[in-house]
């Protein structure tokens, strides 16, 4: 099958990869360009959006934030540019669900499908082939564009209509940041109280306390690894996403909120590319106190 991805930062490069290694035709375009190594994996690189979309049928999209999105989509080369009747856009970036419907209005109204098709997971995710993928869309183009979903993640979701995906993917980064900040809160309190936080850690893994972010995210606190992972600032954009919606719809998000001013504490102190899990050292900024010693050659702090 011919595809298209546009966006191949640390997320899209190992998605597009898989594709390839399903063995499907992928015209690629990055920003940055074409990562060697996806290259060498066969991909085609192409000048413009609009010649992705000229070569594939089915085009996925990985990038930011719904300003380039819209800007891959519509911009003077953007895919729309270059689609016909009959082909499909897949977006799998993290953005507004309300810009979400009109993309796929403007789309539809060319006689094409849309999906919008935010992911969970992560680097580690993507590199496994292991994401969480969430889908907005018909379900007849669900199940076209399904076998290539999984090539790149395994439980995959029809959740509704075009802005049901990105709907869902807020609610998942609601989920994750407060649990990080609970994690942050829990070691921060152990480490000030002389326990031994790894230790700690390694306890709470066997009880109701146990999580993936407490296995992964406690970890990279402990051994002080923020490092991108997923950065803060992007985390940071998908919870303003969560806020805007609730204010729409005169919803309280009281812990939403509060976790969103840990993460522009952590912005305000050179934070912005640090991993998600670096929230905690907003928590230690106002404690005047680390969960453990920076190590000699640190990651980000």
């Amino acid at each position: 099958m011919k595809l298209g991805f546009i966006g191949l930062g640390i997320m899209g490069a190992p998605m597009a990869g898989h594709l390839l290694a399903g063995g499907h035709e992928v015209f690629a375009f990055s920003r940055s360009g074409v990562p060697a190594g996806v290259l060498e994996q066969g991909a085609k690189a192409c000048a413009s959006p609009a010649e992705v979309a000229q070569q594939a049928d089915i085009i996925f999209t990985m990038v930011p934030d719904t300003p380039h999105v819209e800007d891959v989509l519509f911009g003077q080369q953007g895919v729309a540019k270059g689609l016909s009747a009959g082909k499909t856009v897949v977006d799998m970036s993290s953005i507004s669900p309300i810009a979400t419907k009109e993309f796929a209005a403007k789309i539809n109204a060319l006689g094409c499908d849309y999906l919008d098709a935010p992911v969970s997971g992560g680097e580690v995710g993507a590199k496994a082939a292991s994401l969480t993928i969430m889908v907005g869309g018909s379900e007849a183009t669900f199940h076209k564009v399904q076998p290539l979903f999984a090539l790149m993640g395994k439980n995959i979701t029809l959740i509704g209509d075009n802005g049901s995906g990105q709907t869902c993917k807020v609610a998942n980064q609601i989920v994750v940041a407060l649990n990080i900040e609970a994690v942050g809160e829990a070691l921060l309190f152990a480490a000030k109280a002389g326990a031994d936080p790894a230790k700690v850690r390694q306890a709470l893994m066997g009880g109701l306390a146990t999580s993936r972010i407490l296995e992964l995210h406690g970890e990279r606190m402990i051994k002080r690894t923020f490092n991108p992972g997923f950065r803060i600032e992007l985390h940071q954009k998908d919870l303003n996403l969560a806020l805007e919606g609730a204010k729409a719809m005169g919803l309280s998000l009281p812990n939403t909120a509060s976790t969103q001013q840990l993460m522009s504490s952590c912005v305000a102190n050179g934070g912005a590319g640090w991993d998600h899990s670096g929230l905690v050292r907003a928590l230690e900024i106002a404690a005047n106190f680390q969960i453990s010693p920076t190590p000699a050659n640190p990651s980000a702090v």
